[in-house]
């Protein structure tokens, strides 16, 4: 299974943000954080800074809501242009509801779960979804240490996604950096979310490429 790497902006200079989008061309996807200082303890972006990201990048917009309603917001962060958007356990009230809407709209559904949070819940609905986010930091802030107990959680997940024989994608995203990304692989996540690992780095495209290269080297179906 290909890797594929989503840096997130919540670590790039929002001043320069066109900038920091181009310094990471050679990623799969870009990761954009949408918190409401109400799910989270942060607040970041909205809706119109999305739009921009959308028209101003090539590639696939992977959008996090970490927001109070998401049934309400989701479908309107979707007519935006993002390609995947991803919504918390904790938050909605109709998770298969609301995927399915996303679905039909073109766009990929993805499902979010917080650290303290078991992935078990959500076995019976897993072919709703395109994509399983573990959390392997508390959500709202970038920069925090990665959680290493979250990988039993990953591997559960991974082992049910291959007895069923799904094609669903799980995502990590927290700490994920050159020396974490053989571990989350490892445990048989596809997609890593990496923040200030890319953008405290010196050359971002290489801090991708290093990522990359130490997970697809350690990737366990």
């Amino acid at each position: 299974m290909q890797i594929h790497i989503a840096p997130s902006i919540l670590s790039a200079d929002f001043a320069n943000l066109e900038r920091d989008l181009k310094a990471i061309s050679n990623a799969d996807m870009v990761h954009v954080d949408v918190m409401d200082h109400h799910f989270v303890p942060n607040l970041t972006l909205g809706e119109p800074i999305v739009k921009r990201i959308c028209e101003v990048t090539d590639l696939p917009v992977d959008v996090h809501l970490m927001i109070e309603d998401p049934d309400r917001w989701a479908p309107e962060f979707a007519k935006l242009g993002a390609s995947s958007v991803t919504f918390h356990m904790g938050a909605t009230h109709a998770p298969v509801r609301l995927a399915r809407q996303l679905r039909e709209m073109g766009v990929k559904a993805c499902f979010a779960v917080r650290p303290a949070e078991s992935v078990e819940p959500i076995f019976d609905i897993l072919d709703e979804f395109d994509m399983i986010l573990i959390m392997t930091v508390e959500p709202g802030f970038g920069g925090q240490k990665f959680l290493a107990n979250q990988m039993a959680k990953t591997r559960r997940l991974r082992d049910e996604i291959t007895r069923r024989g799904l094609n669903t994608h799980i995502q990590v995203d927290g700490g994920v950096s050159p020396s974490t990304a053989s571990t989350v692989a490892e445990a048989g996540a596809d997609v890593l979310v990496a923040g200030s690992a890319v953008y405290g780095a010196e050359n971002p495209a290489q801090a991708i490429d290093a990522i990359r290269a130490q997970a697809q080297e350690h990737f366990r179906a």
